[in-house]
């Protein structure tokens, strides 16, 4: 067993007919209503942020080593940040650190206005093995696309190797990752 496959057992969320698991399909903590999710969305990012600019913002912040998995989009063709960063924390408490940490976060490293909105990511997009999965086979991973526009996988804060494609990856569409165009 890989130390991929033992990070991500710690990871992985209990079924629907786990008696953890509520109605909503999140699961809570036996007995108590401690929200167990760790992924979390970034909204409102400045455009002119990269993932690595964000990532020692994430650190600066007091995040270093505490979260396993980011993606922050780009648009393929202006290297322009979509404004959106999925970030999945070492634990349930680090997720609700961040939350309060990040929401309404105003200190960019850039002027701008723009004001930090966090939410859970999805329920099909919470811990780090849904999010390896997620994206481990996507045409983000083809290697036409730049390192720094694909997702980082962290151990204790340190970028490490992608876990390896399963399928076979083509390149993405010419608009994967661009902006809605006016028309």
């Amino acid at each position: 067993s890989s130390s991929y496959a033992s990070i991500c057992r710690n990871q992985s969320l209990p079924d629907s007919s786990h008696p953890c698991a509520t109605a909503t399909g999140f699961p809570h903590a036996a007995g108590s209503t401690e929200d167990l999710r760790t992924t979390v969305m970034m909204r409102n990012v400045p455009s002119n942020y990269t993932r690595d600019r964000l990532r020692e913002l994430l650190d600066a912040e007091g995040f270093f080593g505490r979260y396993d998995f980011m993606y922050f989009p780009t648009d393929f063709r202006t290297a322009s940040a979509l404004g959106f960063a999925f970030v999945n924390l070492a634990s349930p408490a680090d997720a609700t650190r961040f939350r309060a940490h990040f929401g309404g976060f105003r200190q960019w490293a850039a002027r701008t206005s723009k004001v930090c909105n966090v939410s859970w990511a999805s329920a099909d997009q919470q811990g780090l093995e849904a999010n390896i999965e997620r994206y481990r086979n996507s045409s983000v991973m083809h290697g036409s696309v730049a390192d720094e526009h694909r997702p980082l996988y962290l151990v204790n804060g340190v970028p490490v190797k992608f876990p390896k494609k399963t399928k076979r990856l083509w390149p993405p569409h010419e608009s994967f990752g661009c902006r809605a165009s006016s028309k």
